[in-house]
């Protein structure tokens, strides 16, 4: 009977922590969504030579800033933190068909320049009317290019 008994414990508490993990990812991307001027965003970079895979996650506009935290993650900080003022749409197009696995239907795929990088963002039509005007809506003074 105890032979049984501490495999059955370790398996017990390999599913609590699982569920744990799980439930704080749930609580963590609530809380992310919940804030103001959160929306669901996935995002990628395109080099020279290739272009990553898409990393699913949440956007929140800052004052200055768009911060993009990855969704199956437990940090807190964001994973990419993009400055308005680099910031800049060349186009936006649907998705293509390799795509379509990881971008939900319906959503555009927004190309930006980001300095001297490239980097892909997917999210819904009103997202990204609303990642435009944030953008146009930028400070006098700072340096503004949408192109489409």
């Amino acid at each position: 009977m105890s032979e049984l008994l501490i495999p059955l414990l370790a398996l017990l508490g390999l599913f609590v922590l699982a569920l744990l993990g799980f439930l704080t990812l749930v609580l963590r991307r609530a809380l992310l969504s919940r804030e103001l001027g959160a929306f669901d965003c996935s995002l990628r970079h395109e080099t020279i030579r290739q272009r990553s895979g898409w990393t699913h996650g949440v956007a929140r506009y800052e004052d200055d800033r768009l911060d993009w935290f990855r969704v199956f993650t437990v940090r807190w900080r964001p994973a990419e933190s993009l400055s308005r003022r680099r910031l800049a749409i060349l186009d936006s197009r649907k998705p293509e068909p390799a795509d379509s696995y990881s971008v939900l239907p319906g959503w555009v795929v927004v190309r930006c320049a980001y300095g001297a990088v490239i980097v892909e963002l997917a999210m819904s039509e009103g997202a990204y009317n609303g990642l435009a005007a944030w953008l146009e809506s930028a400070p006098p003074g700072q340096h503004l290019t949408i192109s489409s």
